[in-house]
């Protein structure tokens, strides 16, 4: 609110009858912004065209038009207030006088609007008791005209005697009679408030009365000329009669229709010109639930715009346009856009809606989502335009917007799709790439997914959960390394084949923090004697140690559980071995391979399994003694004779032997 002002005792709202040159005219009460002030021009509500100036100024301002109204036309200013608390003060909080002033300016202002208003009705004088003020029921008064008895109070009386028009009743059961202005009320037309639709009169003031009284207007066929904007409110609807019901604007320089509250609809009719066809935004109410449906607008500059505008409290969202075609039009067909401190448009459809350059230059997009989140969605909508275009379909500071079956056609390497940086989840299906441009130019750094659409790879997946998947072909992304020194790998690949032919190198895999889940490969690729050694980037390294391939086909792949990396398969794993040092029997377990055992402190048997016991069969183990004793270690056989059918001693230092089992027996294939 500005600074304080005094509001004083006058009547806020003032006429003029306008001469033809006059531009200028002064209103002489305060208004708090411009938006306060209701600007008529023979009743017809003003929304461009003019300039107001002296918002905040106790003794008023004044209006300065761009043309002056003709003459005779009857000009009206009249301040227009929301009847709304503005400010509040907090319990314990500093009393601020000017905060207090404004609020007792508003609210002045505020009665001296309604008094205004009141001062329009029919009322009692003050120098009579009220009689009844209750008007007969519906019932009562249908079909006739209001009256008064002997008391003064209303009745409903019949009208049987006047010149009346005969009854309407429509065919089939239960049907009622009506009179015919009944009838003939139930649609309103731009014709009834003196519009032509000859292409050459200005209609524009008719149909601004028109929707000034009627929620539901409708424009029978013909050419409706117009000069300014048509505004539509909560709740309003326009409806024509089909490509012969045109809207035509008398110029590029104002938007031919602006939707500003919701619950509108636009049906089937043409618009011509403009800077914008139809424009969407929440001025002082939310833009939403708004339905367009079988519109053509042909050579304006944007066809549709959705502009989240200035106040996150009247967004522009879930509004529905189906079979719109926008043609001819100098920059965008449809754009989505952010012009103040509002919201984005957000979960706004399109369905079988169509940008057609039609010979026109274009400069934009077919469809430009230029601000827009939470599922925006376009289906099967095309976008046909001219070489000059910077894309058929562009999304730029977009979340989760959705493309399904979209046909995209241009010339002169124009983008199908154009993902700009701010762009992400996009969702791309069946897309129909016509234009010789990129399928999916991607400035996005790859937050979208694609479904059949995109080329060479039609199909791209971000990261997915697959309960049960059958592969018919299964390709690894791969980076190919070739170089010395240090690498740092990243997540974009999973296998890394890397040599090092010019000079030993290090591989450092991501931080295991980052890389929950993640498996990476590392394979040495040339037969250099240059080590490759892979360790971790802030961190222990996989299985918590560096790794080193050193011949040719060394590989090692590793698995982030988000703390530690984890070796699950390599050819250069340490030793399978097991170390004891001890007295009496020690059951061979078949968990290692080698057993490297000490009896120094005296004599051990090593037991091996039976050989027929599952974990034995076909395995191959071999066990050494290890210290300088003569305590002897001998190998036996649980329940069995042991391999080769004896008890094997292994009476001094590194006496060893390798046995293996067939299932029935254990049988010796080295022993030394």
């Amino acid at each position: 609110m500005p600074e304080h002002i005094k509001v004083p005792d006058v009547v806020p709202i003032v006429r003029y009858a306008a001469n033809g040159t006059q531009d200028q005219f002064s209103y002489p009460f305060p208004i708090f912004a411009s938006e306060d002030l209701a600007i008529f021009l023979d009743g017809a509500e003003q929304n461009s065209g003019f300039t107001i100036s002296g918002a905040g100024n106790t003794s008023g301002g004044s209006v300065t038009f761009d043309t002056a109204p003709d003459a005779d036309t009857i000009v009206t200013l009249a301040r227009d207030l929301p009847i709304e608390r503005v400010t509040d003060f907090l319990e314990g909080g500093d009393f601020s006088a000017i905060s207090i002033n404004n609020e007792l300016d508003y609210l002045i202002a505020a009665l001296q609007q309604v008094n205004r208003e009141s001062d329009l009705m029919l009322r009692y004088s003050d120098h009579e008791t009220p009689a009844n003020v209750e008007l007969p029921s519906v019932a009562q008064r249908a079909n006739k005209g209001l009256g008064f008895d002997g008391s003064g109070n209303p009745v409903a009386l019949e009208l049987s005697g006047a010149t009346a028009p005969a009854d309407f009743t429509a065919t089939g059961t239960g049907a009622a009679a009506r009179t015919i202005n009944d009838k003939l009320a139930d649609a309103i037309s731009v014709k009834d408030f003196g519009a032509v639709g000859d292409g050459l009169t200005n209609d524009t003031t008719a149909i601004q009365n028109a929707l000034a009284a009627h929620d539901s207007v409708f424009m029978p066929a013909g050419e409706y000329l117009i000069s300014a904007t048509i505004t539509l409110t909560a709740g309003q609807s326009l409806i024509g009669a089909g490509q012969a019901s045109i809207l035509k604007c008398n110029s590029q320089s104002f938007n031919a229709i602006e939707v500003t509250e919701d619950h509108c609809a636009l049906h089937n009719f043409r618009i011509e010109g403009g800077e914008i066809g139809i424009k969407l935004y929440g001025k002082t109410r939310p833009c939403v639930q708004t339905s367009v449906t079988d519109i053509t607008i042909n050579g304006p500059n944007i066809g549709v715009q959705l502009d989240g505008y200035t106040n996150t409290n009247y967004p522009c969202y879930w509004n529905n346009f189906d079979r719109v075609l926008v043609e001819q039009f100098d920059t965008h067909g449809f754009h989505l856009t952010l012009s103040g401190a509002g919201d984005t448009p957000n979960a706004n459809k399109f369905h079988a809606c169509r940008a057609y350059s039609l010979g026109t230059s274009s400069t934009g997009a077919g469809f430009y989502v230029e601000d827009g989140r939470f599922n925006n969605a376009f289906v099967d909508c095309e976008a046909n335009i001219a070489g000059t275009a910077q894309g058929c379909f562009i999304l730029e500071n977009s979340d989760q917007t959705i493309l399904i079956n979209p046909y995209a056609e241009s010339t002169n390497v124009v983008p199908n799709v154009h993902l700009k940086s701010g762009s992400q989840n996009t969702a791309i299906m069946n897309l129909l790439a016509v234009s010789n441009g990129a399928a999916i130019y991607d400035q996005s750094g790859g937050s979208y997914t694609a479904y059949n659409a995109g080329y060479p790879n039609r199909n791209r997946l971000l990261k997915t959960t697959c309960v049960d998947m059958n592969a018919t072909l299964q390709r690894f992304d791969t980076e190919f390394i070739d170089t010395s020194g240090n690498v740092t790998l990243d997540l974009s690949h999973s296998v890394h084949l890397v040599s090092s032919f010019g000079g030993a190198l290090t591989v450092y895999l991501p931080n295991a923090e980052d890389s929950v889940g993640v498996m990476m490969v590392v394979k040495k690729t040339d037969s250099s004697s240059n080590v490759i050694t892979v360790k971790e980037d802030s961190g222990n390294g996989p299985d918590a140690r560096d790794y080193f391939l050193g011949a040719e086909n060394d590989y090692v792949m590793m698995l982030s559980n988000g703390a530690e990396w984890f070796v699950i398969a390599s050819n250069r794993s340490p030793g399978n071995t097991r170390y004891y040092d001890g007295t009496g029997t020690y059951d061979i377990d078949m968990a290692v391979d080698t057993y490297l055992l000490s009896s120094f402190g005296g004599a051990l048997t090593a037991r091996l399994p039976p050989a027929n016991a599952a974990e034995a069969v076909g395995r191959t183990v071999t066990i050494k003694k290890t210290d300088v004793s003569s305590n002897t270690i001998t190998v036996t056989e649980q329940g069995g004779s042991g391999p080769d059918g004896y008890s094997q001693p292994l009476a001094s230092q590194y006496k060893a032997i390798t046995v293996v089992s067939d299932g029935s027996q254990w049988y010796i294939t080295s022993k030394f």
